[in-house]
């Protein structure tokens, strides 16, 4: 089968992922074999690419925002058939047994694995998935619409609610990319009023299209002192910005699985009034469930630009070079 591999982690446009020739993947006892149909173009796949994060597999295939068909089933699956569509999302597998898992906080397992990262995953023909961390997806809803639901749309989701936003509240993001678009949606159906600070001129026109009360640039104060706040953009110099922008026992919560390093703190201007900084990790399977549900129920959607598989590469570098709002879905051009 095509798949692409990142054959040297290093600058997207210095060729380190390439289209190469792999086997179609044996599933596991436990496994689907997924035809993949779409995938979107995550920043973390950016980062796994040009070696931001560690490599975890050598030439490993990025992709893991899948929506696919059952092409082949282990032997020890049950509860799906050949050609059910499912969704393939970040987190892979857990250990099931660690104290993280038996308190529902499974995205924190030492022994989690991630698709695109630790098991290739979507940009290629096929891939695989453990069943148990399949999705089932809602119908009425095309492949590209979904991809981007499936990474992007859940982590957007947790990192909503670590901000902790009180109802009707002022949410501020920053960086108004795949995730960040979506979590407006959601932030917005729930009665927030939301203002967007980011760098390009075509996101801010997307956040005000979408309804956000303001879109300025990401360095400028918003309108309004901010209940919460979400940083996607992976810059670390934005987090003092944010944390200035907070009313008084204000939330900011991080997004992004990488950050550039971030400056000294002030603690009367930056943290005091119990101001607080939070982390996002990954996100758990009830948290893709509840955000599936909630997307459906408001009629979440994705602003999509589509590329054929054939052309990963380019779309990677685009996302980099900002040359689109919303997200980039990649389409099975090979099979």
């Amino acid at each position: 089968m095509g798949a692409w591999s990142v054959v040297a982690p290093g600058p997207v446009e210095d060729g380190s992922l390439r289209l190469v020739e792999k086997p179609v993947p044996v599933p596991g006892a436990d496994e689907l074999l997924v035809h993949m149909r779409a995938c979107g173009v995550c920043r973390t796949d950016l980062h796994v690419t040009e070696g931001d994060l560690p490599v975890h597999r050598p030439g490993v295939t990025p992709g893991h925002e899948v929506v696919g068909v059952v092409a082949g089933l282990g032997s020890a699956v049950r509860g799906f058939a050949l050609g059910d569509r499912v969704g393939v999302a970040w987190l892979r597998r857990t250990d099931g047994t660690c104290g993280y898992c038996a308190r529902g906080s499974e995205n924190l397992c030492p022994g989690s694995r991630y698709t695109g990262w630790d098991a290739d995953g979507g940009y290629a023909e096929y891939t695989t998935v453990p069943a148990a961390f399949a999705y089932t997806l809602p119908g009425g809803v095309d492949d590209v619409a979904l991809a981007p639901l499936l990474c992007a749309g859940i982590i957007g989701f947790r990192a909503l609610r670590r901000a902790a936003l009180p109802s009707g509240g002022r949410l501020g993001l920053y960086g108004f990319g795949g995730s960040a678009h979506l979590c407006a949606q959601v932030a917005l159906a729930e009665g927030a009023t939301v203002h967007v600070l980011t760098r390009g001129a075509a996101a801010r026109r997307l956040a005000l299209g979408l309804g956000a009360a303001s879109a300025g640039d990401a360095y400028d104060p918003p309108p309004e002192p901010l209940d919460s706040a979400i940083l996607f953009a992976p810059v670390g110099d934005l987090v003092p910005v944010a944390l200035r922008a907070l009313d008084r026992g204000g939330v900011l919560a991080v997004a992004g699985i990488h950050l550039s390093d971030v400056p000294p703190l002030r603690y009367e201007s930056e943290l005091f009034y119990e101001k607080e900084l939070r982390s996002v990790t990954s996100n758990t399977r009830e948290d893709g469930r509840e955000f599936l549900a909630l997307a459906a129920r408001h009629g979440v959607r994705a602003t999509t630009h589509t590329y054929p598989l054939s052309r990963a590469a380019e779309a990677l570098g685009d996302l980099k070079a900002g040359r689109f709002d919303g997200a980039a879905v990649l389409v099975n051009d090979l099979s």
